[in-house]
């Protein structure tokens, strides 16, 4: 059974910092992408980051860019998301999703699983 679980949300200050962790199981990791989604209340979810497990490839929404930080770990088949300089509306419900091949990191209708989601709360 594939599974991913999203953990490290919170609330923070506007300006500091959270590292958002997406466990894998039930796949060949290092076989997959993956990547980070985020929906504040009353918008669409976006695609904001993502890593290509076989080439280590990355994408960055532009919101995020110079701000977050992706990685992976492929010996514990987690993926990681460094959020710095976090902002008030960078306040959402964050995502992480796999799939072999995605096209398009940002897409999500490129993606076959998804987690539970975790809150981010930055307050101002």
């Amino acid at each position: 059974e594939v599974q991913l679980v999203e953990s490290g949300g919170g609330l923070v200050q506007a300006g500091g910092s959270l590292r958002l962790s997406c466990e894998a199981s039930g796949f060949t990791f290092d076989d997959y992408a993956i990547g980070w989604f985020r929906q504040a209340p009353g918008k669409e979810r976006e695609g904001i980051s993502g890593v290509r497990s076989s080439d280590g490839s990355t994408y960055y929404a532009d919101s995020v860019k110079g701000r977050f930080t992706i990685s992976s770990d492929n010996a514990k088949n987690t993926v990681y998301l460094q959020m710095n300089s976090l902002k008030p509306e960078d306040t959402a419900v964050y995502y992480c999703a796999a799939d072999p091949d995605p096209i398009f990191f940002e897409d999500i209708h490129e993606y076959d699983w998804w987690g539970q989601g975790t809150q981010v709360t930055v307050s101002s």
